[in-house]
Formats: C-alpha cells, sequence, structure tokens
C-alpha cells in the first residue's frame, strides 16, 4: 500500500499559474531564488546530463530586454500586437527566469528527452514558487524562440533554445479557476 502525501497531492490538485500581468513586488531576491531553483532542477534527468540552464532577470534587466524586444520586433517586421504583448511583459516584471535548453552530446539520451528534461524544470519552478507562497508564470513567445534575438540578447549559445521564461512575484490576485480536460476523453486503457 502506498504511503500517502495528502498536503502535497491537495497541492498538485489545485495549483494554478498566476497570470505574470497580476504579479507585483515584492519580487523574490536571490536568496529567494536559490531554493526555488534548487527544487526546480530536482527533474527526470536521464544520464544526469544537467541538459539546462537558467538565466536571471531581475532589476534594470527587464526593462532594458523589454525595450531590446520593441526595438528588434520592429526592425523584423513582427506584428505590433504581439510585439507589445512581449514586451510588457517583461517590462512590467521585477522577476523572470529564463530556463534554458541546453542539450548535451549523448549515445544513449536522445535529444528530445532532454527537451523534455528542460520543461519540467520549467514546470518544476513554477511549482515550487507557488509552493513557497510566490505568484508564478511559464510563458514564452516569438522573442524567445527566435535564435537572433536570445542569441544576442541572453546570450545563448546557437545549439541552446529557451523552454520558458518563469515569472515570479507576489500575488495581487487570485485568478478564477477555468475549465479542467474531461481525462476520461483523453485517457485510452489497454489491459491486454
Amino acid at each position: 500500500m502506498p504511503d500517502p502525501n495528502p498536503a502535497a497531492f491537495d497541492f498538485l490538485s489545485t495549483r494554478r499559474s498566476r497570470p505574470s500581468k497580476t504579479l507585483a513586488g515584492p519580487w523574490p531576491t536571490a536568496q529567494d531564488l536559490k531554493p526555488l531553483l534548487t527544487a526546480a532542477a530536482r527533474v527526470p534527468d536521464h544520464g544526469k546530463l544537467e541538459p539546462w540552464r537558467f538565466v536571471v532577470l531581475t532589476g534594470a534587466a527587464l526593462p532594458r530586454l523589454g525595450a531590446e524586444t520593441r526595438a528588434f520586433g520592429a526592425a523584423q517586421g513582427i506584428d505590433a500586437d504581439k510585439v507589445a504583448k512581449a514586451a510588457t511583459a517583461l517590462e512590467t516584471s521585477g522577476c523572470a527566469v529564463v530556463v534554458v535548453t541546453s542539450p548535451k552530446p549523448s549515445e544513449k539520451v536522445p535529444q528530445i528527452e532532454q527537451v523534455y528534461s528542460a520543461g519540467a524544470v520549467c514546470l518544476g519552478l513554477v511549482n515550487a514558487a507557488l509552493a513557497s507562497g510566490w505568484g508564478a508564470n511559464w510563458l514564452s513567445g516569438w522573442h524567445s524562440h527566435t535564435p537572433d534575438f536570445v542569441q544576442a540578447h541572453l546570450g545563448l549559445k546557437p545549439h541552446e533554445t529557451v523552454a520558458g521564461i518563469i515569472h515570479i512575484g507576489s500575488e495581487t490576485t487570485a485568478p478564477p479557476e477555468r475549465p479542467r480536460p474531461d481525462i476520461d476523453a483523453l485517457t485510452t486503457w489497454l489491459d491486454q
């Protein structure tokens, strides 16, 4: 018989990301973030490759990156609304953690499994932040998936990509519940 952890199961069953536009200061400090990053790194990682890393954005880095998003988007002819949405998310944030997928050469662990591990880090960081009382949201967007942009402005190497940008701050309002998936419609049971 399993030994249940009802508090952890209740948290996972009711967790809800907080929209980044509802987050405000005080923002987490480096001291606040270190245990969250440590918890986020406890993910499936076949081969112990650590195929991800973190870029923490705080202070002046966020409005600077927002301005760079606006300039880059305009120069590339990206839709103005898409540019404004991506830039505003950065400019109004006080803390964002970029989870970078950084695959390692491996004969045993396919690159796709390394990408999945980075995705698990993103969810782990959101959950660690929420469990610690912070509000958190996992975002991405055109700028985070544009190699020229992330290499020039976030220091990514050519083989690296952004798995997600996790915004963390103080919750200003609890989000309303939203419809959840119909598990019966999404589940196939095979017993033979």
